[in-house]
């Protein structure tokens, strides 16, 4: 259990390294961007993971677990 609590702690501290939405957190890019990266498919590595799980908690509307998230840390 520790180890996903840890999954959702770096994506709430994580922000976009580079683009158009460079320093922003990946929680905070707009819906239709991830959503074209899941067409285009997502960047290898951390950030592709990362982005991938950005989609899923869109998706669901489980935003506001990050920010809650963010708020902590």
């Amino acid at each position: 259990m520790i180890p996903d609590r840890q999954i959702l702690i770096d994506l709430a501290k994580t922000k976009m390294p580079f683009g158009k939405y460079k320093g922003t957190f990946l929680i905070d890019i707009p819906e239709y961007y991830i959503v074209w990266y899941h067409n285009k498919g997502f960047p290898k590595g951390k950030l592709g993971q990362q982005l991938e799980l950005v989609y899923e908690l869109k998706l669901n509307g489980l935003e506001d677990m990050i920010r809650k998230i963010q708020k902590n840390y």
